[in-house]
């Protein structure tokens, strides 16, 4: 399914949606720009920079390097949360429920760029069908670690019924493992989004790219 009419930056929405989150990457001591680099080299087409901290003038410029690979490699890059950042560095953006609400992100960012939009609930979901957003996210579908207080984890038969909703593309988040990611397409989702299953336990760059690759290889399929 393409991205909506907001933007034709990337199209189709690629079926794996890799996020680098800055918290998860240094726990296991793995370089954010290194781990960009392998991701883009194991065929991702999207990336999303996840960093829930401060942002310093070394976390804006570690943003902007990763900026330049997602340029150079011809993929979408995707600031989370902050808006300002993602205009200053005309990188596309993902909100939720508690930031810059959707209308007033794609005034910041413009037209031209990809907005996605995190939900959580069937009505929150019916609330995004007026948003001037190019994809919704629903979930959490499965148990996840990423945040350290997650939303209530909704399940497949929520995500199934988030399908019927939207005409939007449909990303999968939360506790998405190469294990239940096709029982994710199976019940409408045109995308997942990973951080986790991504990082194997141990390695550098070849082990996250090889990492890549297998779940490139994974979702060779026909999604919705």
């Amino acid at each position: 399914m393409s991205i909506s009419q907001y933007t034709n930056e990337l199209e189709p929405l690629p079926p794996v949606y890799p996020i680098l989150d800055t918290a998860a990457l240094e726990r296991i001591g793995l370089d954010i720009v290194l781990a960009a680099e392998a991701f883009l080299e194991g065929g991702a087409r999207i990336l999303q920079y996840r960093h829930k901290g401060f942002w310093s003038r070394d976390v804006f410029a570690q943003a902007g390097r990763v900026t330049e690979l997602c340029r150079d490699a011809k993929a979408v890059f995707i600031l989370n949360d902050r808006a300002d950042y993602a205009a200053l560095l005309g990188a596309g953006l993902h909100v939720g429920q508690d930031d810059l609400s959707p209308s007033d992100a794609r005034r910041m960012i413009g037209g031209g760029k990809v907005l996605g939009f995190s939900t959580h609930s069937a009505a929150q979901m019916r609330a995004a069908a007026d948003e001037p957003v190019d994809y919704v996210a629903f979930g959490p579908v499965f148990a996840t670690q990423s945040k350290a207080q997650a939303d209530t984890t909704v399940g497949l038969d929520s995500l199934r019924l988030a399908r019927g909703l939207t005409d939007r593309p449909l990303v999968a988040i939360g506790g998405i493992t190469r294990e239940n990611a096709r029982a994710c397409f199976d019940a409408g989702a045109d995308s997942v989004a990973v951080i986790s299953d991504l990082l194997p336990v141990t390695g550098g760059k070849q082990a996250l790219r090889d990492r890549m690759e297998e779940w490139q290889g994974l979702l060779r399929f026909e999604v919705r």
